[in-house]
């Protein structure tokens, strides 16, 4: 995964482990953590931009939100890509494990940490959801999963020419990967033998982290721990010093007609949106321009002394 040792000296509030990037959490009541990092796209670059999110721990949908029109295949060299590394903690409780599956990222807070663990994850396809709004708990873990796939997940197989068997043995070309992870009775967290899908819709509905990150997580969270699932497009915070920031990702498609459509799925109209479109000390446009551009990454969007800024 991330190796922070070229950062120390930018992202000071990070440190890095062998398998994941740690947040420390803030001790004054705020919600921002981390820190926006620019790289350049090397010359001769031959990777496409799946390559770089691995290197510092996105998801593709990530990068994708914070570097609009870089083509995914080929950046091209000289490019300044933007790495989101900057993010506003979920508004809730911070234990165990969240998962926002809007900004497809998994949030892990050990036990009487003082730290977040932030993972990179890939969800349902549409149709195939990943569960939202929803609370359960680890329920066992299990090291080399083998896999069944459903009678529905064949015939959708059998209907792009492909043959899947009825049962998949373990190992690295297991689409579960080499561990799992189970929460609930029907769900689970596992690896993945295609990495590409990491920040995309593609799995059967459960969540896939790429090899090091299971693997962290399986060595690390304990059976019985606390997970909610969330689907959150928009956070927004208040910081102690009185500054609005939100940040804003692309909303899930409800059906696979809104998947395929070119047209933006609609902002849900939660409350943490019309405390940002009615409520005071937020600079209009800027919120506007956060809630249209959808950069997935903190925005400030305070209004000027002076300037009440209402949308």
């Amino acid at each position: 995964m991330i190796r922070l040792s070229s950062l120390a000296l930018v992202l000071a509030a990070v440190t890095s482990s062998a398998q994941a990037v740690t947040y420390m959490l803030p001790t004054d009541g705020s919600r921002l953590v981390g820190a926006p990092l620019t790289i350049t796209v090397p010359e001769g670059n031959i990777e496409p931009l799946e390559y770089f999110a691995a290197q510092y721990g996105q998801g593709l949908s990530n990068m994708l939100e914070a570097n609009p029109g870089v083509d995914p295949f080929l950046p091209k060299a000289g490019t300044q890509l933007t790495i989101p590394q900057q993010v506003i903690l979920p508004d809730t409780v911070r234990q165990g494990l969240v998962i926002n599956v809007a900004e497809m990222r998994l949030y892990y807070y050990p036990e009487g940490g003082s730290t977040v663990e932030i993972l990179p994850i890939g969800i349902g396809q549409a149709g195939r959801e990943t569960p939202r709004n929803w609370v359960t708990k680890v329920e066992r873990k299990q090291e080399a999963p083998g896999w069944t796939p459903t009678a529905n997940t064949r015939r959708e197989y059998a209907k792009e020419g492909k043959t899947l068997p009825a049962y998949v043995p373990p190992g690295e070309d297991n689409p579960m990967g080499l561990y799992a992870i189970y929460i609930g009775k029907l769900y689970a967290i596992h690896g993945t033998n295609a990495n590409f899908g990491i920040g995309l819709r593609v799995s059967q509905g459960c969540i896939r982290l790429r090899k090091d990150d299971i693997k962290y997580l399986f060595d690390n969270v304990p059976v019985g721990a606390r997970v909610q699932l969330i689907d959150q497009p928009v956070k927004a915070t208040i910081e102690p010093d009185g500054k609005h920031w939100v940040e804003v990702h692309e909303p899930l498609s409800r059906n696979r007609a809104e998947f395929e459509s070119d047209k933006k799925v609609p902002l849900p109209m939660t409350t943490t949106l019309r405390d940002i479109t009615q409520g005071s000390g937020v600079d209009a446009g800027m919120a506007s321009a956060a809630l249209t551009r959808r950069s997935g990454m903190p925005v400030p969007i305070s209004a000027e002394p002076g300037n009440p800024g209402h949308l």
